[in-house]
């Protein structure tokens, strides 16, 4: 067994005293690894940076230890029986995949900050805390002793967070003999009973795809803050969302939030914690592993997260077009649509997939993948009269791959798709996976079968439609994107500042309003670089950044609306 104890003299100095005891060591030399990066996010992390002062000790000497990588340190153990290594590791990044050290509470990732001794990781593991004696653990392993976890290895112990302070909150729920534990910590006055009806209901609808939950009892561990934040992340048997201003938790627009990454971290539990890429399985996490089927991963989850509700009754029909219609705003918000495709942009998440990056590059394997996602279930119901949906390639993969701790490749998922269809499907794949062909007809054909359709219309925001250009949400009147082709992409740069339209100075977001009188010409003045530029823009006839919304049909026949019905679980 590996045991690690945590302690810390001053928390407002953020920083946590990590101890590692090895027993039972017959090594001459001991490595340790520790995370490069953490499942959920798939990206290079770093997170060596935050630790300090490692030092190894054997029969209570001081031995040499020396760091070899940016993440993995070799320790001269020269066969002792017992090694301890000492460090310290800087607590302070609030979000659902950091950590964080103040004097009401302990967030952890172990991820984050506890080193793995290389050949050892499949003994178990034990994590002892050192804290207030009042404090109370939330955490998906089991608390063998008080403020004592044991993981059965470390990949275990790594996908493991834990929230301890004595000011948590918690209720409890059983769906079909599993056991889900929701903890709140933070300022808020939560109403409980509505929020275990809400998620027990997508609870109970996630079960019907699947069957059966990989583990018996799982854990929210809610962070909730005194500012705006959203933030979740998926684990084996848990899930840290972030969240906040914790007094507006009950409010509709917040709340809604709440469920909805309730949901998408819930379906995470299958998929991608136990249907996984071959190439994750098993995680890798000294070096990137890349997998090319994030749309499967991130998409389908972050389809169902919303569409769950809609089923489960939480979301109005037109509820979940409001969000879906969200969804495609921000697909249809830049051009990258046509240069990477969504299996392209899921290799290149360890670029650059949770940044900006450069204009247009890269489409979202959460948007373009939940747009795929729906299209695909929608064709699989028409191609089998409804006998089937994505409902049934999920069942598939679960009990084919993910309950049996099998990884699945990109052939194997278009193969369960075509069982499932009863036809050949390598057209969806061909034209809207592996590359960028526009979805749009094919999402309206596919949204027809159930009665809807998918309406474009041309963008009210004058500067967006006319010319082409986006501006700063923040007040700034800074340039953030211009379509290609566009009058702008002639005249406008990325990050120039506006500062009057024919003379009238720009100030609170008024540039729509302006143009709104339909000037006779359109004289920009701007600084770029510090340097006061001044253009005129003329329109081309083109328009630019369309809006499109899913919209029932007014002419839709009964059988449309009856697959309406068993599509979202609704009346038409």
């Amino acid at each position: 067994m590996i045991h690690y104890h945590l302690s810390f003299r001053n928390p407002l100095t953020h920083v946590v005293d990590i101890s590692i005891t090895i027993t039972g060591n017959q090594q001459q030399n001991l490595c340790l690894q520790l995370p490069a990066w953490r499942p959920g996010r798939y990206e290079l992390q770093h997170f060596a940076q935050k630790l300090y002062a490692v030092t190894a000790t054997a029969n209570g000497q001081s031995i040499p230890i020396q760091k070899i990588t940016k993440d993995r340190w070799l320790v001269e153990a020269k066969n002792a029986q017992v090694v301890e290594i000492s460090y310290s590791f800087f607590a302070r990044q609030m979000d659902a995949g950091g950590s964080w050290l103040d004097e009401e509470m302990l967030y952890l990732n172990p991820v984050n900050c506890l080193m793995a001794v290389e050949g050892r990781e499949a003994e178990q593991h034990q994590v002892s805390l050192q804290l207030p004696e009042h404090w109370q653990l939330a955490c998906g392993l089991p608390e063998h002793e008080k403020h004592t976890l044991l993981a059965a290895d470390f990949d275990e112990l790594a996908d493991s967070p834990f929230i301890a302070s004595g000011s948590l909150q918690r209720e409890s729920f059983e769906m079909d003999g599993y056991t889900f534990h929701v903890w709140l910590q933070g300022d808020c006055q939560p109403n409980w009973p509505r929020i275990t009806s809400d998620l027990a209901a997508y609870t109970r609808e996630q079960l019907a795809v699947f069957g059966d939950f990989p583990v018996p009892e799982y854990h929210y561990l809610n962070l909730i803050l005194p500012y705006r934040f959203y933030h979740g992340v998926e684990h084996r048997h848990s899930t840290v969302i972030t969240l906040g201003p914790g007094e507006q938790l009950m409010d509709w627009g917040m709340y809604k939030e709440f469920v909805g990454v309730s949901s998408h971290e819930l379906f995470h539990t299958w998929n991608i914690k136990k249907i996984r890429p071959r190439e994750m399985l098993p995680y890798d996490f000294a070096q990137e592993n890349y997998f090319r089927t994030g749309y499967v991963a991130e998409g389908i989850t972050t389809y169902y997260g919303d569409f769950i509700l809609a089923r489960s009754g939480f979301f109005t029909a037109e509820a979940y077009f409001a969000e879906l219609n969200t969804t495609l705003q921000r697909y249809f918000a830049d051009y990258s649509r046509y240069n990477l495709s969504v299996a392209d942009s899921s290799f290149d998440l360890w670029l650059d997939g949770y940044k900006p990056g450069i204009p247009d590059r890269k489409v979202s394997i959460y948007i373009k993948g939940a747009l795929t996602a729906l299209l695909l279930d929608l064709q699989l119901r028409q191609a089998t009269a409804n006998a089937a949906s994505l409902d049934s390639v999920m069942r598939i993969l679960w009990e084919r791959f993910g309950k049996v701790n099998i990884g699945y490749t990109e052939a194997d998922y278009a193969e369960v798709v075509e069982e499932v269809a009863g036809q050949p499907f390598q057209a969806y794949f061909d034209r809207y996976i592996n590359s960028t062909e526009t979805i749009e007809p094919a999402l309206d054909a596919a949204l027809r079968y159930v009665g809807c359709t998918l309406q474009e219309k041309q963008n009210p925001v004058l500067h967006e439609a006319r010319f082409g250009f986006k501006l700063a949400t923040d007040g700034t009147m800074k340039v953030t994107a211009i379509a290609p082709d566009s009058p702008a992409s002639e005249l406008l740069s990325i990050d120039d500042e506006l500062i009057a339209l024919n003379g009238r100075k720009l100030e609170n977001n008024n540039l729509p309003q302006l143009l709104a009188l339909n000037p006779e010409q359109t004289e920009l003045a701007f600084f770029r670089e510090k340097q006061l530029r001044v253009i005129r823009l003329e329109p081309n006839g083109q328009t630019y950044y369309s809006k499109y919304t899913v919209q029932k049909r007014e002419d839709a026949t009964a059988a449309e609306q009856e697959n309406f019905r068993l599509w979202l679980n609704q009346k038409f």
